[in-house]
């Protein structure tokens, strides 16, 4: 990385701050060609950087067209992590090791991890076509699935409950029955699967696009605080749940965790439906312009 980042020039956005405005054109023909209209995309940064330039005020936050965008940005953050990703992804062997799957942990791993990829992958190529709400409405609809699958699959399995000795041995679930468990036949991939198609459903949808749709979504002038706000909210999301999971399987067993992410994946959804708008093929002028009016018209005619 540092090798390729001494051939990497700087963005233009950034030489227009510092005022040099002949590089920042220079930097632009290179980027986008000879034959491009790199002068009107120049001039759409510039008055861009001068936007972002200036403070934004108290007074201007109590805007609909600035408030309304920050917090349907954080409600991203914070309903993607409630989701349960985190702790899924740390706990992952753990899950794999109380739930008896009949591969190895180890290997059950790096098959989520393959599949993550290559969801990821696919929504790259598709987030543009399809566009970025029905990507939403699907990814939050096998996040839900899943997790009620793999809840269920736990409650109704002989495996370790609440009424079970499970306890926590250096951040790993840990319970005579699970030392002991032995897998039972081809109904133990259940929970591998499961997994699977949650960390697809994920990296179709909430996770890539949440990122995409807060750097669109967000106005200008408060962008750089608001983008701020954001991850702070989705890790200090992160964090707690990953500090309280592994008490929350002591004291209640391992079905609650994620019959409580599949609840907030349904809320996923109505919040998909009610709250955030189709940025597909639009400007950020044009978004922008949708928050000042509330006029869906703005969105629809550019489609």
């Amino acid at each position: 990385m540092i090798i390729l980042l001494c051939f990497m020039p700087n963005s233009p956005r950034f030489l227009i701050s510092k005022g040099k405005d002949d590089e920042a054109v220079r930097v632009l023909r290179w980027l986008r060609g000879q034959n491009t209209d790199f002068h009107r995309e120049f001039e759409q940064i510039k008055e861009s950087v001068r936007q972002q330039s200036r403070r934004i005020s108290c007074a201007e936050i109590k805007d609909p067209f600035i408030y309304k965008p920050i917090l349907i940005a954080v409600l991203m953050r914070f309903l993607q992590q409630l989701s349960g990703v985190t702790p899924i992804l740390v706990y992952l062997q753990s899950i794999f090791q109380s739930t008896a799957v009949i591969l190895k942990p180890e290997y059950d791993a790096a098959i989520v991890g393959g599949v993550r990829l290559v969801s990821v992958l696919i929504a790259a190529f598709s987030m543009d076509k399809a566009g970025r709400k029905i990507l939403l409405f699907i990814s939050a609809g096998i996040m839900l699935a899943s997790n009620l699958i793999l809840g269920l699959y736990i409650h109704y399995t002989s495996l370790p409950s609440h009424n079970s000795t499970t306890t926590i041995v250096n951040g790993t679930l840990v319970s005579p029955e699970s030392l002991t468990a032995k897998p039972s036949g081809y109904i133990t991939l259940i929970p591998l699967v499961a997994t699977m198609l949650f960390i697809m459903g994920y990296a179709m949808g909430w996770g890539p696009i949440t990122w995409l749709l807060m750097s669109e979504i967000l106005p200008l002038k408060a962008r750089g605080v608001a983008s701020g706000l954001c991850v702070l909210v989705s890790w200090l999301t992160a964090f707690a749940l990953t500090r309280f999971f592994l008490l929350v399987v002591q004291d209640f067993g391992l079905e609650v965790p994620f019959l409580f992410f599949a609840v907030i994946c349904a809320g996923n959804l109505l919040f998909t439906g009610c709250c955030v708008p189709e940025t597909k093929g639009r400007s950020l002028e044009q978004i922008e312009s949708y928050f000042r009016t509330g006029r869906r018209s703005l969105m629809r005619n550019h489609i």
